[in-house]
C-alpha cells in the first residue's frame, strides 16, 4: 500500500494545542481592594427584590478583572433582579482556574434556596451556563454527572445546530431526502429514525441523573423540558421525521386493510336477563400459574356470585386441575395437544391462545355475562355484580372494567390497596411527578401495567372476537359498549417483588412492558437503563417507589382520591369454597 503521508488533523498540533487555547482565558480573576463576593451563609433574599442599575463609581474607575467583568453584566442586568447578576458573576469566577474560597458554597447555596426564582427571571442561555457549572464544582456525585452531560448535550447541540444553518434550512423544518449512503466516523451505526432509542436513552439518563439531588434536579429538568417544548433542535426533527414515516407506513396499512369505525353488535333481547337472582355471569382465563394463585382468582369469583369460573390451564397440569374442579361452579380445560387439535392449532403468543380460548368458551356458554381477565386480576364491584349486571340496558352488548393497580402489601393484615390513574379521580396527569418523584414522568398514568382496563360482554352476540382488552365485532370496535359504574377491575400485576423481578424479563421481550416504536422514554426505557447502570439495587428502588404500599405512597394517593380499599382475605376465600387450602408449589 502506497503510503499517503501524515493525517491531516482538524485540530493542528493535537491535543496539546486544544488544552493551550483552551487554558488561555482561565487566568484567576484579579479583585482591586473592596472588592468581593458574598461571604458564603449571606442572606441573598433582598438581591431578589434589588435590581441592577449603573455600575457603582468605584467599579467605573476600578481596573481589575473583577470590576471588568462586573460593567459587563451590569450593561447586560439593568433593570433586572440582582441575585441574577450575581449568579452570572459566580460562573465567571467558577470559570476561571482559580477563584476566591468559598465560591462553590456560594453558588451551591444559590441554587438549592433560590433555584425558582432563578428559573423564571434567567434566560436559557444563563440557565445553561448555571447548569454546566455544576459539571465542574458540583459538590455531589450527580451534580457533577449532570452537569457535565448537559455541558456535553448543550455543546455539541450548538455545534450541529451552528453547522445546520448552513444546509439552507431553518432549525425547525427535518430533512426530507433520502439519507446518504455514507459510513458515520469512528465506524458508528446511524441512527435508526423509527424505533432508535438513543435519543430517550441519553435524555432520560440525565433525567434520571439529576432526579438524584435536590439541588440540581429543578434547574436540569427544567432545562430538559424546555428543550423537549422548543421546536428548533435535532430532536424534534428526528421526531416530526419519525412521524412522517410512521404515518406513511400507516397510510400503506390503512390502505391494504381499512379497518371499519365501531359498530352497534345486535342484542338477543330473548338471552336478558333483568332479575338478578335469575342472571348467571361468569369468567374466562388462560392461566400459566401456581395453584395457590389460581384457588385465590376462582374464589374471589365465586364469592361474588359466579355461576362458572372457566380455567383454561396454559400447562395442562391435570393434578391442578384435579384440585380446581372438585367445585362444581369451576370448569378447568386443559391445554394439552389435544385441546389445541380441536381449536385447529395452538398459537405460539400466549395472548393469541387466550383469544382462541375465550372464543371457544363464549361460543358454548349459558351464561348472560362473560368477563375475560387474567389470574391476576379481580373484579371489585361496589354491590352484588348481579344486581348490577341485571340494571343494564337491554341495548347495551358490552360493559368495560377500567383497571386499577394494586400495592405491594407491606402490612399483610391491612386491607388491599389500589392505586387509580389521575384521570379516573378527575386529575391532571401532573400529579404523577408528585407521587412518584422519580419515575411518574415516564409512567402511563401511574401504571406499571395496562390502563386499557377489561370487560363483560353479552352471551349470544353474532360475529364476536374476545380481543384482550375489548370485544371486536367484524374487525372493529363494539359501538354499543359502556362503562359499568361502580365496579372496578382489581390488578395485581406486580404483587411482591420477587414477581416483579421474575416476570420482567418476559413482560418486556413479549409481554405489558414492550415499547412502542412511538413511545418517549417509558417504562421499558426506565427499567433497560436501571438494569444496566445499577442493576437489581436500581430495580429494587424503583418497585419500592412505584409499586409498594408504603405509608408516604399511600398518604399521597388517599390526599388525590386516587386510592381505593378493599378487605380481600382470599385465603379465607379458598377455605369457604373448596374446604381447604391447596399445597403450594414446592
Amino acid at each position: 500500500m502506497q503510503d499517503q503521508g501524515p493525517k491531516r488533523l482538524t485540530y493542528p498540533g493535537g491535543f496539546d494545542a486544544v488544552l493551550a487555547q483552551m487554558e488561555g482565558r482561565r487566568d484567576q480573576m484579579t479583585f482591586a481592594p473592596g472588592e468581593a463576593l458574598p461571604a458564603p451563609g449571606t442572606d441573598l433574599t433582598p438581591l431578589r427584590r434589588a435590581t441592577v442599575g449603573k455600575p457603582p463609581a468605584a467599579i467605573r474607575r476600578s481596573t481589575s478583572g473583577f470590576a471588568a467583568k462586573s460593567r459587563e453584566l451590569h450593561r447586560e442586568f439593568e433593570g433586572r433582579p440582582a441575585i441574577c447578576m450575581l449568579n452570572a458573576m459566580l460562573i465567571a469566577n467558577l470559570r476561571r482556574r482559580d477563584q476566591p474560597p468559598g465560591t462553590v458554597a456560594l453558588f451551591v447555596e444559590l441554587w438549592a434556596d433560590h433555584a425558582g426564582f432563578l428559573i423564571d427571571n434567567l434566560d436559557a442561555r444563563w440557565l445553561v451556563s448555571s447548569v454546566t457549572t455544576f459539571g465542574d464544582h458540583g459538590v455531589t456525585l450527580a451534580q457533577r454527572v449532570t452537569g457535565t452531560a448537559m455541558n456535553v448535550l448543550f455543546n455539541t447541540m450548538k455545534l450541529h445546530e451552528t453547522e445546520r444553518l448552513f444546509s439552507g434550512d431553518a432549525p425547525d423544518v427535518p430533512h426530507s431526502a433520502r439519507r446518504a449512503d455514507a459510513p458515520l466516523a469512528l465506524g458508528m451505526d446511524a441512527y435508526a429514525i423509527v424505533g432508535g432509542g438513543l435519543d430517550v436513552n441519553m435524555l432520560g439518563r440525565i433525567w434520571l441523573d439529576a432526579a438524584e439531588d435536590p439541588v440540581i434536579a429543578p434547574l436540569a429538568h427544567h432545562l430538559l423540558e424546555a428543550l423537549n417544548a422548543d421546536d428548533r433542535n435535532v430532536f424534534r426533527r428526528l421526531r416530526l421525521m419519525r412521524e412522517a414515516r410512521e404515518a406513511k407506513r400507516a397510510g400503506k396499512a390503512a390502505a391494504a386493510a381499512a379497518p371499519e369505525t365501531p359498530r352497534p353488535v345486535p342484542v338477543d333481547t330473548a338471552r336478558v336477563e333483568t332479575d338478578p337472582a335469575a342472571l348467571r355471569w361468569g369468567t374466562v382465563t388462560t392461566a400459566l400459574a401456581p395453584l395457590p394463585d389460581l384457588a385465590r382468582f376462582a374464589a374471589w369469583h365465586l364469592q361474588l356470585g359466579a355461576a362458572r369460573v372457566t380455567l383454561c390451564l396454559d400447562d395442562a397440569d391435570g393434578a391442578k386441575g384435579e384440585w380446581l374442579a372438585r367445585h362444581p361452579a369451576v370448569e378447568v380445560i386443559l391445554c394439552d395437544a389435544a385441546h389445541w387439535q380441536r381449536l385447529g392449532r395452538r398459537p405460539k403468543a400466549h395472548q393469541i391462545r387466550q383469544v382462541a380460548n375465550a372464543g371457544h368458551v363464549y361460543a358454548g356458554s349459558d351464561l348472560h355475562w362473560l368477563a375475560q381477565i387474567d389470574v391476576d386480576e379481580f373484579i371489585l364491584p361496589d354491590a352484588p355484580l348481579a344486581t348490577s349486571l341485571a340494571a343494564v340496558d337491554p341495548g347495551t352488548a358490552v360493559l368495560t372494567l377500567p383497571s386499577v393497580e394494586r400495592l405491594a402489601a407491606t402490612d399483610p393484615t391491612a386491607p388491599a390497596r389500589f392505586k387509580t390513574t389521575a384521570r379516573m379521580a378527575g386529575r391532571d396527569s401532573a400529579v404523577l411527578t408528585e407521587i412518584y418523584p422519580t419515575y411518574g414522568a415516564h409512567l402511563r398514568g401511574g401504571y406499571i401495567s395496562h390502563l386499557e382496563g377489561k370487560y363483560l360482554v353479552r352471551t349470544g352476540l353474532p360475529d364476536i372476537r374476545l380481543a384482550i382488552h375489548h370485544p371486536l365485532s367484524h374487525g372493529a370496535a363494539v359501538a354499543n359498549s359502556l362503562p359499568l359504574d361502580g365496579v372496578r377491575l382489581g390488578h395485581a400485576h406486580a404483587a411482591s417483588w420477587e414477581v416483579f423481578r421474575d416476570k420482567m424479563r418476559f413482560r418486556l421481550d413479549r409481554g405489558s412492558y414492550r415499547k412502542k416504536e412511538a413511545e418517549d422514554f417509558r417504562l421499558a426505557d426506565v427499567l433497560a437503563y436501571l438494569e444496566e447502570t445499577e442493576g437489581e439495587a436500581g430495580l429494587r428502588h424503583f418497585y419500592e417507589e412505584v409499586c409498594t404500599a408504603r405509608p408516604a405512597l399511600v398518604a399521597a394517593l388517599k390526599a388525590r382520591g386516587m386510592l381505593i380499599t378493599r378487605e380481600m382475605d382470599l385465603d379465607a376465600a379458598v377455605l369457604a369454597e373448596f374446604g381447604d387450602l391447596p399445597p403450594e408449589a414446592p
